[in-house]
């Protein structure tokens, strides 16, 4: 054998450590002073090993976090329900601190660089939206999927993006809100938030944003609506459909909402009860969202129309949450969805918290 095998096999060898335990016959209760000395918590995770832990919880099933990535990345061997109780309980750590106010970005961050190529005012955006995550009842039946919202704040050209996770509407708003300051976007010209048309999502920020936010109404969201009415209109007529959906997209596009508005009101009503009062659903859709569908103005600035970023978040945050045959107890989804937000905003972000993780 050459003297770098015995080398390797050294630096990978078992080492065993004594743990010395005192035992109070007076109190009943024992410890052991290394455990104190190495910040090891009754779980007796170390503070190196924890954040390490709680990232395998938080990157994929806590089964497969404690039998693949920590067996195959740092020959660690925990149980399922170590991974889970530790990961639910920083999860549990970061939530109490951002409600409350603490939102965990990079100490010092590289500032934000909200320029958008080809113009000269800045802009900062928003995006909120929601997705069902399945949740089972407590004594391990069946429940209705639950609501939980996600945010992204992010710059023009996408290269700095910073996520939350709330069940809680208000909440979240008033956390984004918070990291909207401690992340700059106020000295952005505007900030800019793109949401669909329902659910509350612009009311919401309405109640904690500055009063100057700026909505956009999710381009292809508005333009699903004119799709569905024209497949209605012109049921089993995929051509009728086409040309009547494009004809209005190409409106609301080029012309806005305004002008789009008065090309509906222009129609002839159905003679089918139903389809007539689609169409006025989607008077009524457009009616309430004319404000910020004014889509020539906000091209013209390099402004995003679309709320591709805030889809493909809850799409990467829900994919820990939607596995195959999933179900989460309420509490444990909102502990570990924010974690792995945190992550995917930013490893520096994921570090500052374990820097300041007690």
């Amino acid at each position: 054998m050459s003297y770098r095998e015995k080398d390797w096999q050294t630096v990978c060898g078992r080492v065993s450590l004594g743990r010395a335990y005192y035992h109070c016959k007076s109190c009943g209760k024992g410890h052991c002073p290394f455990d104190h000395d190495n910040h090891l918590h009754q779980d007796q995770l170390s503070t190196g090993l924890r954040p390490l832990v709680c990232l395998a919880g938080t990157l994929m099933s806590f089964g497969g976090g404690s039998d693949d990535l920590l067996r195959r990345f740092a020959a660690v061997r925990l149980s399922e329900s170590s991974v889970r109780r530790a990961t639910e309980e920083a999860g549990e750590e970061l939530v109490e601190r951002q409600r409350g106010g603490d939102i965990v970005i990079p100490p010092l961050p590289k500032p934000w660089d909200f320029s958008i190529e080809g113009h000269t005012p800045t802009a900062a955006f928003l995006g909120l939206d929601a997705f069902s995550v399945p949740i089972q009842k407590s004594g391990g039946g069946k429940a209705e999927g639950r609501m939980i919202y996600t945010a992204i704040l992010y710059t023009p050209d996408k290269s700095r993006s910073h996520y939350l996770v709330d069940f809680d509407l208000d909440r979240i708003a008033a956390q984004m809100r918070e990291a909207s300051k401690e992340l700059g976007l106020g000295k952005a010209s505007q900030v800019i938030a793109i949401t669909d048309g329902g659910n509350g999502l612009r009311e919401a920020l309405r109640r904690n944003f500055w009063d100057d936010l700026t909505f956009v109404l999710d381009y292809y969201h508005a333009a699903q609506h004119l799709c569905d009415y024209a497949k209605g209109l012109h049921a089993g007529d995929a051509a009728g459909v086409e040309a009547w959906s494009g004809k209005a997209k190409g409106i609301v596009y080029e012309k806005g909402g305004t002008a789009l508005l008065e090309h509906l009101r222009g129609q002839p009503v159905p003679g089918d009860a139903g389809t007539a009062d689609e169409l006025r659903k989607l008077i009524g859709y457009f009616e309430a969202n004319e404000d910020r569908a004014d889509y020539p103005s906000y091209r013209s600035k390099g402004w995003d129309i679309g709320s591709g970023p805030t889809e493909a978040t809850c799409k990467v945050v829900g994919t820990r949450l939607k596995g195959s045959g999933m179900r989460w107890l309420e509490e444990g989804a909102a502990w570990v969805a924010p974690l792995r937000a945190l992550y995917l905003s930013s490893t520096e972000a994921w570090d500052a918290f374990w820097n300041m993780a007690t």
